[in-house]
């Protein structure tokens, strides 16, 4: 019935509470704290990871995720609808995740400069997903409002083969939508699109080669694009000042 896991759980709060000589009201709280949330665990990154619960399983989330992208791409009638799809999954995801990281690292204050919001995303928020930090952040030369964030490993594409009649199709849109969540979450609207760009020969090299024993070098890598708002740019002009 409805209410077997109702007293099951309460027999597990009177247990807790007689043996350690405190009320159920405290013997929730210890059970909280005890238990390890899964929004507390980076995904894996390689097969020797520990499998105590201190990662997500990276095989798990590529299923889920291929699943993901297939049930979009039934529903979408192109390639750019498939995106935003993919984007507008996300962006609910980095809402979260920005409430998620603030609350571990104990911040009292918001981030109110651009470019310590976007060092946020590509270090803080990047390990709290992946476990690693982005590889690079840049500046776009010809337009100011534009950065790029680099991943040579992106993990939501990492086990998603593109068909040729999808061939412009990035994978990653829907990490892009994460990074608009977390932005607009906040206060740094933005629109953000995920780029699959070829990897020049002895590039991959550079950084350090790849983190994941068993698969071979990608031949792509993802590059986030967030374009701000004039509303942004006007504001963290006027800190500067």
């Amino acid at each position: 019935s409805m209410l077997e896991p109702t007293r099951y759980r309460n027999s597990q709060l009177a247990t807790l509470a007689s043996h350690h000589s405190f009320s159920p009201k405290q013997a929730i709280c210890a059970m909280s704290r005890s238990s390890s949330s899964i929004l507390d665990r980076p995904l894996g990154r390689s097969a020797g990871r520990s499998p105590d619960g201190s990662v997500v399983s990276l095989s798990a989330f590529a299923y889920v995720y291929s699943e993901l992208v297939q049930y979009h791409q039934g529903r979408a009638a192109s390639i750019s609808e498939l995106e935003r799809r993919l984007e507008s999954a996300g962006y609910g995801v980095g809402l979260k995740v920005l409430e998620m990281t603030a609350y571990r690292a104990k911040e009292t204050k918001r981030e109110t400069r651009l470019m310590s919001i976007l060092h946020f995303v590509s270090a803080s928020v990047w390990k709290a997903l992946f476990g690693k930090a982005a590889d690079s952040l840049e500046r776009s030369i010809d337009h100011t409002d534009e950065f790029m964030i680099i991943d040579y490993e992106p993990l939501a594409s990492t086990f998603v083969s593109v068909p040729p009649d999808l061939g412009q199709l990035s994978a990653d849109a829907y990490v892009s939508g994460i990074i608009a969540g977390v932005l607009d979450g906040a206060g740094f609207s933005a629109r953000v699109t995920a780029h699959s760009v070829t990897v020049e020969e002895g590039e991959y090299t550079k950084q350090g080669g790849n983190s994941m024993p068993g698969l071979p070098p990608r031949k792509d890598k993802a590059v986030f694009l967030v374009k701000f708002s004039p509303e942004v740019l006007s504001r963290d002009a006027a800190l500067e000042r």
